[in-house]
């Protein structure tokens, strides 16, 4: 399934930049790295700034350019010395001409979600299926070239590593727990694995070719790392929550996502927390909420991140 993804911009000399050569760029910081490995190439992207959405495209290549950096943006420099450069490609491939206020009620998914968060603060945004079939409609088929934009210097992928020692970035950063949930929410966006946990928790009335699993929802209650739910619903909108935890899971995070499982309602069929392992002290005994550790196929050196999405299992 291709994902909807839109990229917050800071300033808007940078977002004609972006457009001018059909370039997203992410920071070196692990957030930067995130968004980077959060967005797979065959995804649609669009641009946000001043609370307006700017054209669509499709990803094409990626991938990180080692020093010496073009000058493409300007390094964000920090009073306390801290300089963030961008060695983080995403090519875009042009699709439609787009400049549309935030506010339309098409588009109330995302626009909560900021609400909600109160302000962008965050790298990207993921939208729902609803929300790419609207864009698709809105503006006008593009006939623009993108100027051309080889990326100077040699080419790299970022790894990640379990490792509290090994952490080098912008090419080795240590696992935490954004890179988790988007693992899981990619690994659970097979169909195979999608089938597998709608069985285990005994979810006869949904299909899984009939759900997406999107990444952070923001509600009153706090964010669900993960939101599984129905790509096109009718009359009721059925969905399954997910709490992700790098470590151990303890007992705020069993209360948490009851929380949310009380706001969502009725239509919250499922509550799931996947974790590395859980407290001794866990109450196990709910029926409300499934438990689910995850894991990797043994390795010892770093990985990129789709050689660790061929190793996470979850049981």
């Amino acid at each position: 399934m291709v994902n909807y993804f839109l990229i917050a911009v800071s300033t808007r000399k940078n977002l004609n930049i972006c457009r001018e050569y059909s370039i997203a760029g992410f920071t070196n910081s692990i957030n930067g790295a995130w968004a980077f490995c959060d967005i797979q190439k065959g995804d649609f992207a669009s641009f946000l700034y001043g609370a307006k959405i700017y054209d669509l495209y499709r990803v094409g290549e990626k991938f990180g350019v080692r020093e010496p950096l073009d000058s493409l943006w300007e390094p964000i420099k920090f009073t306390s010395g801290r300089t963030y450069s961008f060695p983080f490609r995403l090519f875009l491939e042009p699709m439609r001409n787009i400049e549309e206020p935030l506010i339309r009620r098409e588009f109330s998914y995302v626009a909560e979600n900021l609400l909600l968060r109160g302000g962008y603060r965050k790298t990207h945004f993921q939208a729902d299926q609803t929300t790419l079939q609207t864009v698709s409609q809105l503006g006008e088929k593009t006939a623009r070239r993108s100027s051309k934009h080889k990326g100077d210097g040699e080419r790299f992928l970022p790894k990640f590593s379990t490792s509290r020692n090994m952490h080098n970035p912008p090419f080795i950063y240590k696992m935490n727990e954004k890179i988790l949930q988007s693992l899981l929410r990619q690994h659970l966006s097979n169909a195979k694995n999608l089938k597998k946990l709608l069985e285990d928790l005994s979810i006869v009335d949904m299909q899984e070719e009939e759900l997406e699993v999107l990444s952070e929802k923001a509600l009153d209650e706090g964010h669900v790392d993960l939101l599984i739910k129905q790509k096109t619903p009718i009359g009721e909108s059925k969905c399954i929550v997910v709490e992700v935890k790098l470590g151990r899971a303890q007992n705020k995070d069993f209360k948490q996502v009851m929380n949310y499982r009380r706001e969502l309602g009725e239509e919250c069929v499922a509550s799931v927390i996947i974790a590395r392992e859980f407290s001794k002290r866990y109450k196990m005994s709910s029926e409300q909420v499934a438990f689910f550790r995850y894991g990797f196929q043994e390795f010892d050196a770093p990985l990129t991140f789709d050689e660790l999405l061929g190793k996470i299992y979850l049981e």
